[in-house]
């Protein structure tokens, strides 16, 4: 008896690449990055081991990042890193064929890069393959019912892109993105630690600053915290103690971006759908809904009640995995319609 095509859902984020395969859960975690060796021109690394060679590699190591700022920055790594995940740490080349694949990915993605993220999925053996936006997929997995006529709000802080929507009836109604995200946070923390300290950190000194001491408001039990990096001067290996106060001010002047864009979408939404958005606030998703009270800095300036949603890093991925039904359904209705056509 001829196997069920095998459904795989991915979240092709700028930090992480996830992998949800049917029957199995979400298979694959790590960050989006690819280590070359330029003299061999092969891959020796990715995700999590790649991660670690960042700032610390040689001459011989190249550093890409398939996923920049939300675009496809090097379409080449992209394929190279999921030709890996699939061959190499999953094993599952075999299983592919004729498999059906949703990809989800930034909204600001291309049409030129949308067909070849699905020629690389064919490529596999993929038959069917759907691609849609993550912040569709991070509402369906933070816990909201896409498919009611309702209006919900949605913000995705991601690692490239900050995506901000209002979803009905199971699609996007309105939808804004902006490159203030994660990365763009990080960089930020760069610029001002150098500004001020006259020290050079890199970004994973400042992706650990951001989940340590970083927040929206004032916590309880706030703590300095000692960093280290090369003086600008002098060259030499210093420390400095920063506060999360200091951190504090550099987050919320970026998050007010975040926050006209979201009064954009609102001023551009249908009454209905606002009314409905007045009464059941919104929901944030994404890597940045960890920042310690960005619930509380979006419901106190915009008046709205706001919830973190369900498993905020794997909301994309487990949108995937809920809109398999969805996916399996509009598969079955196009075979009807082309039995009757015939």
């Amino acid at each position: 008896m001829k196997q069920p095509p095998l459904y795989v859902g991915m979240d092709l984020g700028t930090s992480s690449t996830l992998v949800y395969v049917e029957g199995s859960g979400i298979v694959y975690n790590e960050p989006s990055v690819v280590a070359y060796n330029i003299k061999e021109n092969r891959i020796v690394a990715i995700g999590n081991e790649a991660y670690k060679m960042i700032g610390k590699g040689n001459k011989s190591i190249r550093i890409v990042f398939p996923m920049k700022n939300g675009v496809i920055q090097d379409i080449r790594a992209t394929r190279s890193q999921l030709n890996y995940i699939f061959s190499f740490k999953l094993k599952l080349m075999s299983r592919l064929k004729d498999s059906i694949m949703l990809l989800a990915c930034p909204s600001m993605i291309t049409p030129l890069e949308k067909k070849a993220l699905e020629q690389i999925a064919n490529s596999f053996g993929a038959k069917k393959v759907f691609v849609e936006e993550e912040v569709k997929m991070a509402a369906l997995g933070g816990g909201v019912d896409i498919y009611k006529p309702q209006g919900s709000l949605v913000i995705d802080i991601g690692g490239g892109t900050t995506d901000i929507a209002v979803i009905a009836s199971g699609d996007i109604v309105i939808s804004k993105s902006t490159k203030v995200a994660g990365s763009f946070l990080n960089d930020e923390i760069v610029k001002y630690i150098r500004s001020k300290y006259g020290l050079e950190i890199g970004n994973k000194t400042s992706e650990q600053i951001k989940k340590e001491i970083g927040s929206a408001f004032r916590y309880s039990d706030e703590k300095n915290m000692s960093i280290y990096g090369r003086d600008i001067v002098s060259g030499l290996p210093r420390t400095a103690s920063i506060s999360p106060a200091e951190i504090r001010e550099v987050l919320i002047v970026q998050l007010s971006k975040i926050l006209d864009c979201a009064v954009e979408v609102l001023e551009k939404t249908p009454p209905e759908l606002a009314g409905d958005i007045f009464q059941k606030g919104m929901v944030i998703c994404g890597g940045g809904a960890l920042i310690r009270g960005i619930d509380k800095y979006f419901t106190e300036l915009l008046k709205l009640p706001a919830i973190i949603g369900e498993q905020p890093l794997l909301a994309v991925v487990n949108g995937t995995k809920k809109f398999e039904y969805d996916i399996k359904t509009r598969i079955k209705e196009l075979k009807q319609k082309t039995k009757m056509n015939y």
